[in-house]
């Protein structure tokens, strides 16, 4: 991904895999803002909205997270929960190195502080005390949305038999 200072609603939805209508929608609903709003032109017409680096892997997230079943509003205790409780935004705990990480196991978040305390973000209230065989769990990361490939584009790509 060449970064950029801002990024275009149809930019967004093509490294994450949310279309613009989605953008929009969680725009008008409070869920994930753009940096710069769309607003009214001379014209009468609206700019389009516009998004950072650090919103676009969020964004990236958020996307991974609803296409493995996440709901919105379980997205939005997510944003909340780290926003509230842990004082961070998403991409500071996407990956390690910050001041909390975000961890994934089956369907379930945890946040795993620097001190190594781990918080199941259903209910982050207590640290969780660990007894016997860690749960599987990997770190939450941005991934940039893969383009599909069509049909026309795939059967070209294809090989031609040899002595056809």
């Amino acid at each position: 991904m060449k970064l950029k200072k801002h990024y275009t609603s149809r930019e967004v939805a093509a490294l994450t895999g949310l279309t613009a209508r989605q953008l929009q929608w969680w725009d008008a609903r409070r869920l994930f803002a753009s940096a710069i709003a769309s607003h009214r032109t001379e014209a009468g017409g609206f700019t389009e909205r516009r998004y950072t680096t650090l919103d676009v892997l969020e964004l990236q997230v958020l996307a991974d997270l609803r296409r493995r079943g996440f709901s919105i509003p379980r997205l939005r205790r997510l944003l909340s929960t780290l926003r509230d409780v842990f004082r961070v935004r998403l991409y500071e705990a996407i990956g390690d190195g910050g001041p909390l990480t975000l961890l994934i196991g089956g369907d379930q978040l945890y946040a795993r502080t620097e001190d190594g305390q781990l918080y199941n973000l259903d209910s982050p209230t207590q640290a969780m005390l660990m007894v016997g065989e860690e749960l599987s769990m990997r770190p939450l990361v941005a991934r940039e949305r893969k383009k599909r490939v069509s049909g026309l584009e795939r059967s070209s790509r294809r090989r031609l038999p040899d002595g056809g």
